[in-house]
């Protein structure tokens, strides 16, 4: 029997309660049905491909796979949709414009999150270095010790992201 659960969350800098009828239900759905967050994206259901990536309290997350439940009460939930909610894109987002990195730009949200939480974690340890092309490379396909979750993108665009991120992160790490 599905247990009803209550959930306050600071999502994108707003404090809001959630009521759901399955505290189960998945952050992903939550997101998108509940609260009209259009950034996180159903891809593979299954926390492989990284369309859903979103970060709570800092820490890069596959909405697609978290329960509502096992998110904390007051937890920091930021989503694309904030980024440029003062009309100014993320230093990121207008990268990745930039240098025309998607195509069909259905996993863009998930790699934009992915990585912006990614080097707000290195500028947190200290280090304010600009990511190599090959660490960028290595973040996205999972196989850093920064990250376990890979991005999978069908495009074939991979190349213009690497050169996006590279070109965005002395802004974000600034």
């Amino acid at each position: 029997m599905p247990t009803p659960l209550t959930r306050t969350l600071m999502l994108n800098g707003r404090r809001l309660a959630v009521s759901v009828d399955d505290g189960a239900e998945d952050l992903l759905y939550v997101l998108r049905d509940r609260l009209g967050q259009h950034g996180p994206r159903f891809g593979c259901g299954v926390s492989q491909c990284g369309a859903c990536t979103v970060l709570v309290d800092g820490e890069i997350i596959r909405s697609c796979v978290t329960p509502l439940n096992t998110v904390a009460e007051g937890a920091s939930v930021e989503t694309l949709d904030a980024l440029d909610a003062d009309g100014t894109p993320n230093p990121l987002q207008r990268t990745f414009v930039e240098k025309q990195a998607a195509q069909c730009a259905y996993c863009v949200n998930g790699i934009v999150m992915g990585s912006l939480g990614w080097l707000r974690q290195r500028k947190a340890a200290g280090d304010t270095s600009v990511p190599s092309e090959d660490e960028i490379a290595a973040f996205l396909s999972g196989k850093s010790s920064a990250s376990t979750f890979d991005y999978i993108c069908r495009c074939g665009a991979h190349r213009r992201m690497i050169e996006a991120i590279r070109q965005a992160a002395p802004e974000v790490l600034a």
